[in-house]
């Protein structure tokens, strides 16, 4: 019995075969595990924010001009959704409704450019707008734009979550 041990935990000869096994291994693991990676990484987000970063780079300053004169005019929305539709609520700085002309919200999935939907809101009176349309459960990015007389008003991105019954959770 104690022969069959010995021979069990004596020392055996590393060959250029066992070498080759680690190797193939120990780099099949490295290779296997970036492939993996990599599909995430591609599947999971498109990583695009601008179709053209050298043009948005000579945009920047005339855009941070435009955004700084929105935001002069206090002007703030309320966004709701239920099963009947989509509502925003436009006020200024003391909480007045404001009236406009063209109020459009588009909606982006955050990862991917698949299913994005544009609405052009009709006004409903004391800064309230609404469409009818109802959008599907999920995570969104709603860029709202919000025109008065030719000229943006309000412009922002919100992130919201579209509940199973409509609702909204911002």
């Amino acid at each position: 019995m104690m022969a069959i041990i010995r021979d069990f935990f004596r020392p055996k000869e590393f060959t250029g075969y066992h070498m080759l096994g680690v190797m193939v291994l120990f780099f099949g693991t490295i290779i296997t595990v970036n492939l993996v990676m990599a599909r995430f990484a591609i599947t999971t987000w498109t990583g695009l924010v601008v179709e053209n970063t050298y043009v948005a780079s000579q945009e920047f300053n005339e855009k941070a001009a435009e955004m700084k004169a929105i935001d002069a005019l206090g002007y703030a929305v309320k966004l709701d959704a239920s099963d009947e539709g989509f509502f925003l609520d436009l006020t200024d700085r003391t909480g007045a409704p404001v009236a406009s002309d063209v109020v459009q919200i588009t909606f982006h999935h955050p990862v991917g450019q698949v299913g994005d939907e544009t609405l052009v809101l009709t006004p409903r009176g004391h800064g309230r707008f609404a469409t009818g349309e109802v959008l599907p459960e999920g995570e969104w990015i709603a860029s709202v734009t919000v025109s008065d007389d030719g000229e943006t008003v309000y412009k922002r991105a919100h992130r919201i979550h579209i509940r199973a019954d409509g609702t909204l959770r911002q």
